[in-house]
């Protein structure tokens, strides 16, 4: 999938960098959101405005207040740029400037790297340098229901069924396919054998679960404890 698959289009909120910071918290609270994108007149991404640029404020006595000795070794830079953040009225001086942005073509497992490398919740998507859409962990969510939504389709038969499970489980290294059989019968599938690492368990059910024209999964797997060799079978624990 890419970013335009699941981006939200429009209408996109956004503010200017002349709006007071109070004009942007007071949309973020009414419309139930953390965040906005923040555009200049020809619809170009200059920054982004969260409620995280919000919580270091002199209103809330919240700014920062460092030691003397602390505050002489830190940057006159820095200092300014926090003072700034603590005390700007418009949103252009308390943004966040530099805002990561991706095009709407850009895979959707480069935006979720994104999102967890740089720690935030949403990526403006640009075409052409101009604001397009946004791809926010909400957009994420209502992608997966939409995905999990069963679809109709024709019957699997049993032999069709087995012949998924265990090529599936041919093609991923962490499966114990050596130790593993399966058998189906209308549908419901049974896993049979052993594991070594409880964890293989959930994995492999969450796997047949997948497959087409499955109906259930019954556990019928015996777990061999490593270190004591020790059987215990599903829902049985040490």
């Amino acid at each position: 999938m890419l970013a335009r698959d699941v981006m939200h289009r429009g209408p996109i909120i956004t503010v200017g960098p002349e709006t007071t910071v109070e004009e942007a918290a007071r949309l973020m609270l009414s419309l139930g959101i953390s965040g906005l994108p923040v555009i200049d007149a020809t619809n170009g991404v200059v920054g982004i405005i969260t409620e995280g640029d919000l919580l270091r404020r002199a209103e809330l006595g919240t700014e920062k207040h460092r030691q003397s000795w602390i505050a002489y070794l830190a940057s006159p830079g820095r200092l300014a740029a926090e003072y700034a953040r603590a005390h700007g009225s418009k949103v252009g001086e308390v943004m966040t400037a530099g805002v990561l942005t991706a095009e709407a073509d850009t895979p959707l497992d480069q935006i979720i790297e994104l999102m967890e490398k740089k720690r935030i919740r949403r990526v403006p998507i640009v075409e052409r340098g101009r604001l397009a859409g946004i791809v926010s962990r909400a957009d994420l969510m209502r992608a997966l229901i939409a995905q999990r939504a069963p679809a109709a389709g024709a019957a699997h038969a049993d032999a069709e069924i087995a012949a998924a499970v265990t090529s599936f489980f041919d093609d991923e290294t962490w499966s114990p396919r050596a130790t593993v059989r399966v058998s189906v019968t209308d549908g419901v599938v049974d896993l049979w054998g052993m594991i070594f690492d409880e964890r293989e368990r959930t994995a492999l059910r969450v796997a047949v679960e997948n497959i087409p024209g499955v109906k259930a999964v019954r556990d019928q797997l015996t777990w061999i404890e490593p270190v004591s060799g020790m059987a215990l079978g599903a829902g049985t624990s040490l």
